[in-house]
């Protein structure tokens, strides 16, 4: 089978598409021809080896998971005998590691069924972002109907996924982006949209019962100052890729210290693939409630591409890879 394949840790120009053995499944397991991934941060951070101490998990010298990718959308190729949930043909979406290539090895709790509303090229815009919104929202902020909410990087791709289901948890939604994306923010249900290029929305006087910080571009006491008295701030990301874990590192430990502090408190998050959060999303998504936005799409062959470009900060929402 094809796939995109990295021998030696480094920029995007390290990977390339080649053949590898097609994976073998065992008798709980389950073989998924892929249509569709998306690329996200962590896909970098994995191929860049960064911060160093990430590969004490993923190869000290060389890279033991070498084939991007986390979300995927497909059809089932074949299942093991002990598996009853899925059968051949259907159509799936997935949260699993190697998806950027033509068939990948899964466990039934790592797929859902996919809406048939969606195309796989959005389906597979839906795992990690989607996750990383809702348990960032509802775990991690414990948003509640009629809560105000601001969403710092609102149109990103868990930026997107964080303003629709904020609104389905019954939200009022203030998103924080640039300029070109004002539009698109208010498009998908954001009752506010503040234009960081111009307003420092963290002087607006404004309060909020949770921020969600998607950007890590502004220090946690600038975003204390629009939280409410007994407010939940919420980290989930940061600007430069290759600080990122060293930027989370140093959240946690501020965020236990600040939390002690008052009726505030600061929470950091990190995702977790569920099957009860996969159902929850696809809820979410049957309904109509939630809709993915996807900026560019490559194909697979396209897939350092794809990197580079999510890599620039710039990208709109999701970029997906056509497999």
């Amino acid at each position: 089978m094809k796939a995109i394949v990295y021998r030696r840790y480094g920029s995007p120009a390290r990977l390339r598409l080649e053949d590898v053995d097609a994976p073998a499944i065992g008798d709980d397991e389950v073989l998924v021809r892929v249509q569709a991934a998306s690329v996200n941060p962590l896909d970098w951070h994995f191929l860049r080896g960064h911060p160093y101490f990430v590969r004490t998990q993923i190869g000290l010298r060389r890279p033991k998971r070498n084939i991007p990718g986390v979300d995927l959308a497909g059809r089932v190729e074949s299942v093991g005998r002990n598996v009853t949930e899925f059968h051949s043909g259907d159509e799936v979406i997935g949260h699993r590691s190697r998806a950027c290539a033509e068939l990948v090895r899964a466990r039934p709790e790592d797929l859902v069924l996919k809406p048939a509303r969606l195309t796989f090229e959005q389906a597979a815009a839906v795992p990690a972002a989607g996750l990383t919104a809702l348990q960032a929202l509802r775990d991690k902020g414990g948003l509640q109907p009629g809560q105000r909410v601001l969403i710092n990087g609102a149109s990103g791709g868990v930026g997107t996924f964080a303003v629709q289901i904020a609104k389905a948890l019954g939200a009022d939604v203030t998103g924080v982006c640039s300029t070109a994306n004002l539009e698109l923010v208010r498009s998908i249900g954001a009752n506010r949209v503040v234009d960081y290029t111009r307003d420092d929305f963290t002087r607006s006087g404004d309060r909020y019962d949770v921020v969600l910080d998607n950007a890590g571009n502004r220090s946690i006491g600038d975003l204390r100052r629009v939280l409410g008295p007994t407010g939940t701030l919420v980290l989930v990301g940061a600007s430069d890729s290759r600080l990122f874990m060293l930027h989370m590192l140093a959240n946690v430990v501020e965020a236990r210290m600040v939390s002690r502090e008052g009726g505030q408190r600061v929470r950091s998050h990190l995702t977790e693939g569920t099957k009860a959060d996969l159902i929850a999303l696809r809820e979410l998504l049957e309904a109509g409630t939630v809709t993915p936005v996807i900026d560019r799409t490559y194909r697979l062959a396209e897939t350092a591409d794809a990197l580079r470009y999510l890599e620039t900060g710039h990208a709109r929402a999701k970029v997906v890879v056509r497999v």
